[in-house]
């Protein structure tokens, strides 16, 4: 069967399925102040939908799943979907990102039903600024997610820091710090303009030429590494001697576009080809139908863009396509 390719020649073999816009936290770049208007449970995707969806893709050549949110463990019995996806076959790698809050009374029936590793978000190692960063939230509950994740057996673990000028910048040492005696991959990520590129966001926005600033400041000397079990478009390195490794994540200033293997499923059923622009594709009529499946992942990966443009929104300049309005809880990210 013919593998998912866009008009580029990309060929694309791994989903981020969202399965709730809902989330136990409120963090300051996924949700705005005021807070969501979530989705009804009756337009949210079934977990037969969703299995439905990624059979169909299988034959084409899908092959890594990673579920998202919203927060995915919020989602109840979270379990039985990784279960479901984890038996099509042809699926060969199922990842979950989640906040971690709910980790330690998950992380091990997660592994028992299937899934491989997780990406756990945490974005300040102190408690006041995590607290203002999330909106309310306990770093230490994430820290025993993590805890709960390695006593799972759910490897290799990556922390997800989003890295804010003038937030928690000045934390990229104890971040780098983390993997010296661990063997965690600490991935930062550029701030991204995702339903919003507001003056705020580009005040706040840093390249990551800093991590190895700072790495150079602490008198670490760097690696590049081999890059960990769905390390994507993350550039990983590694500083010398440590038992971790930590990775760059450039999708602003230097866009991975033209490497990129994704496809988005959110919450509500609808195919985004592209994280960044609004087209969007309801495929939630047809998840019975694996032809009709296919065929309308075809269509939208037919209209997706060389990249994003992400860049241009920096620098407030015209782009060629209409940014999306969803925010990143509402898209899966």
């Amino acid at each position: 069967m013919e593998l998912l390719t866009d008009p580029f020649g990309r060929v694309h073999d791994y989903m981020r399925i969202s399965v709730t816009d809902r989330c136990n936290l409120r963090c300051i770049y996924c949700m705005p102040a005021e807070g969501m208007q979530f989705q009804p449970h009756d337009e949210i995707l079934s977990y037969e939908e969703i299995a439905s969806i990624v059979k169909a893709l299988a034959p084409a050549g899908l092959r890594k799943i990673r579920l998202t949110g919203g927060e995915p463990l919020v989602r109840r019995d979270l379990e039985r979907l990784v279960e479901m996806l984890a038996g099509i076959p042809g699926i060969e790698d199922l990842s979950l990102t989640t906040n971690g809050l709910l980790l330690p009374g998950k992380a091990a029936s997660l592994k028992a039903a299937g899934l491989s590793r997780v990406n756990i978000s945490i974005d300040s190692l102190r408690q006041e600024r995590f607290a203002m960063i999330t909106r309310g939230g306990e770093v230490a509950k994430v820290l025993k997610g993590i805890e709960a994740a390695q006593a799972a057996g759910l490897s290799p673990i990556k922390l997800n820091v989003v890295l804010m000028k003038g937030i928690n910048d000045d934390e990229i040492k104890d971040f780098v710090a983390l993997t010296l005696n661990n063997p965690l991959n600490v991935r930062f990520i550029e701030y991204m303009p995702i339903g919003s590129a507001t003056d705020t966001w580009r005040q706040t926005y840093l390249p990551l030429e800093r991590v190895l600033e700072a790495c150079r400041e602490a008198g670490w000397e760097t690696e590049p590494a081999h890059s960990s079990a769905g390390g994507g478009p993350s550039q990983d390195r590694r500083v010398a001697g440590a038992q971790g490794t930590f990775g760059l994540i450039h999708p602003v200033s230097e866009h991975f576009c033209d490497n990129c293997n994704r496809l988005r499923l959110t919450a509500d059923g609808h195919i985004k080809a592209c994280l960044y622009w609004s087209d969007e594709y309801n495929v939630r009529p047809l998840a019975d139908d694996p032809e009709a499946v296919r065929a309308l992942f075809r269509k939208a990966l037919a209209g997706k863009p060389h990249n994003h443009e992400m860049a241009l929104a920096l620098e407030k300049k015209a782009q060629s396509h209409t940014p999306t309005a969803r925010r990143m809880s509402q898209i899966g990210g």
